[in-house]
């Protein structure tokens, strides 16, 4: 057996020992290991020509085979493929692909296996000269799915001894070569079960015609493999991809690493991607391979951080080189640590799906990290951060026709000042003549008007449940329920009925009246209906009840009088006893839901629906796990909108 001479091994072997398990880091590519080690068994690497059907001449590719090649052994097979401005050599000349093999092979990391490297431009003149990108160069890389399975695999199988089945049949490649992958390899699960796309280009099909059917994907694949640098301007394409994956909950690796669109990127998918191949897969392990996490989607433009890893953790990091001690408040508080830099950072633990407040503490004072966006919430500016939600494409952003969000303001005839409301309305409002129903939406405590807008998605989650036939076009008037009377002493529990009174005045003689006369709207009770989360719940029980009249329906989230308070509540049952007959009557949906027993407003809502059976008042109940948060308020919202209205 053919072995290396021996040369020096830059300091790259104590990397590979060195796991970072604060930010739960799997190990790179150590330095030194594309390169010829002392002591290492060599691979073979040919070039062989194969007759083309579909080109039309021969065509040819290198192949590697493995340190110990025997033709009495039968063996899988990987096709690599290259980039737009490469050929069957690209891999060669930039990657030392044997060597990283090779080296593999010698620590049994990897499995013996065939390695096929074709010229993925299937044309007569396929060499990378000219125009690149020339239309017909370009639609030549489309060509090779016909070329590969049925010219070149076909050869590849009767040539050498490898194993036929789909098991045995990987395929990879790197920016355009990294897009045929991901277009054959999933368009074709069955001839392969392992694909994998470094740094995939826009060649790349969308995900939803790459993966039509996610739940057969699912059962096909043995592993899926996407990876990219993050400074890489390709990046978006293997991260929508990622998203759909995730949303369909397809298991895969998502590896950000640092780096741009080149071959320290492409060496090191080669390297992690290799060790997968032909063997048992660890599932539930899969979220761990990253380096660096997603930046959230509530970051301001260009900014890295904070970082969401696969597993939900959350890398914060921001610059403070003079504070003495820096925090990250996300209900939960993490102490930073500093680098020479004067950087502080830290991973979280797992932080649940959907929107979060947060804030960093710097020495004590409660600041907003400048890298995120800021929302109006615990009664200030305050940073927020999106973590992933597997079911939350009710409210993603879709390929359908889209609403508009208006800020408007109005002088109110209720308090004679000028107040402010966020109006929704629904795709095609402005071509139409028709009127709308209306649906006016109220944020909790220490929010305000915009809170629906931005932390509740509210256009998103209409437009989706529009377009699917679901929910019929409607405005949604986001009204302003901080009416500037206090609330009374510690909080809304204690206080009095002033600020109650206040806002159902603003809803009748403002905010109404205002979106009546300045949109085309339905003005009577079956086309109105009032719903709030927390302490706009409180007012949407106070005022709709009060105005079934007014009303067809009312939506009550994480909310319920206080069980506590009588002056509060006893009012309130007093009126629904003496009124149940008109309540249950004007009333078509009374529509009550929890986060569940997580919940703070639960106890609270438990004892008003027992006095509600009491008095027998009609309400439907329903329950969400997620507390007392905005992934629940939501999906409140996805299942009211649905029920108006009809």
């Amino acid at each position: 057996m053919t072995m290396r001479k021996p040369l020096p091994l830059i300091a790259g072997l104590l990397m590979l020992a060195t796991v970072c398990f604060a930010q739960n880091k799997p190990i790179e590519m150590p330095t030194g290991y594309d390169a010829v080690r002392s002591g290492v068994a060599v691979g073979k690497m040919d070039t062989v020509q194969y007759e083309s059907r579909t080109v039309g001449n021969s065509r040819k590719a290198l192949i590697y085979t493995p340190p110990g090649f025997s033709k009495k052994k039968k063996y899988p097979v990987l096709y690599l493929l290259h980039g737009i401005g490469g050929d069957e050599k690209e891999w060669l000349k930039g990657g030392n692909p044997q060597l990283i093999l090779d080296n593999l092979y010698a620590e049994k990391k990897i499995e013996p296996m065939i390695v096929v490297m074709p010229n993925g431009r299937a044309m007569k003149d396929d060499r990378a000269t000219g125009n690149i990108m020339a239309p017909d160069k370009v639609a030549a890389f489309s060509t090779f799915e016909k070329d590969l399975l049925t010219d070149l695999i076909p050869f590849v199988e009767k040539k050498y001894p490898v194993l036929t089945d789909r098991e045995n049949r990987a395929i990879a490649g790197l920016s355009m070569g990294g897009g045929q992958s991901l277009n054959f390899g999933l368009g074709n699960l069955d001839k392969f079960a392992w694909v994998g796309g470094f740094s995939s280009a826009p060649n790349t099909k969308k995900p939803e015609e790459l993966m039509p059917d996610p739940q057969n994907a699912k059962s096909k694949l043995k592993l899926l493999w996407l990876s990219c640098g993050d400074d890489d301007r390709l990046i978006t394409f293997s991260k929508r991809t990622h998203d759909y994956l995730f949303e369909h909950d397809v298991p895969h690796v998502y590896y950000v690493e640092p780096g741009v669109h080149d071959f320290k990127v492409w060496k090191n998918g080669l390297y992690m991607f290799s060790q997968f191949l032909f063997k048992p897969v660890d599932v539930p392990s899969l979220s761990k391979y990253t380096i660096l996490g997603t930046p959230a989607s509530t970051n301001v433009r260009s900014a890295k951080y904070p970082q969401i890893l696969p597993d939900n953790r959350v890398v914060f990091r921001t610059k403070a080189p003079n504070a003495q001690k820096v925090q990250v408040d996300l209900g939960k508080k993490y102490d930073m640590l500093k680098d020479t830099a004067g950087f502080w950072s830290v991973t979280t633990d797992s932080v649940g799906e959907g929107f979060h407040y947060y804030s960093l503490l710097i020495d004590g004072v409660a600041l907003a990290d400048p890298a995120s966006e800021t929302f109006y919430g615990m009664g200030r500016m305050a940073s927020g951060i999106e973590i992933p939600f597997r079911k939350g494409g009710y409210y993603a952003m879709k390929e359908v026709p889209h609403g508009n969000v208006q800020i408007q303001r109005y002088l109110s005839k209720a308090s004679n000042s000028w107040r402010e409301m966020y109006v929704y309305t629904p795709p095609g409002y402005d071509a139409s003549t028709q009127k709308y129903p209306v649906l006016y939406l109220l944020h909790g405590g220490g929010e305000d008007q915009r809170g629906w807008a931005t932390q509740g998605k509210t256009n998103l989650i209409l437009d989706n449940l529009i377009s699917e036939g679901k929910a019929k076009p409607m405005l949604i008037v986001m009204m302003d329920g901080n009416s500037g009377v206090p609330l009374g002493p510690g909080s809304l529990g204690t206080a009095g009925d002033g600020f109650l009174k206040a806002f159902e005045n603003e809803l009748k003689l403002g905010a109404i009246p205002f979106v009546e006369s300045t949109y085309r709207v339905e003005t009577n009770a079956a086309n109105r209906a009032l719903a709030g989360l927390s302490m706009g719940g409180i007012q949407t029980l106070y005022a709709g009840i009060k105005n079934t009249d007014m009303f067809s329906s009312l939506g009550v989230f994480s909310s319920g009088w206080f069980g506590n308070n009588t002056a509060l509540s006893g009012p309130h049952y007093e009126f629904a006893k003496t009124n149940s007959a008109a309540i249950n009557g004007n009333l078509k949906n009374f529509w009550i839901s929890m986060g569940g027993p997580e919940d703070i407003a639960f106890k609270n809502c438990k004892i008003m629906l027992s006095k509600y059976d009491e008095l027998g008042i009609k309400y439907q109940y329903s329950e969400y796990p997620g507390g007392h948060t905005w992934p629940v308020w939501r999906h409140d919202l996805f299942g009211f909108a649905q029920l108006l209205f009809k």
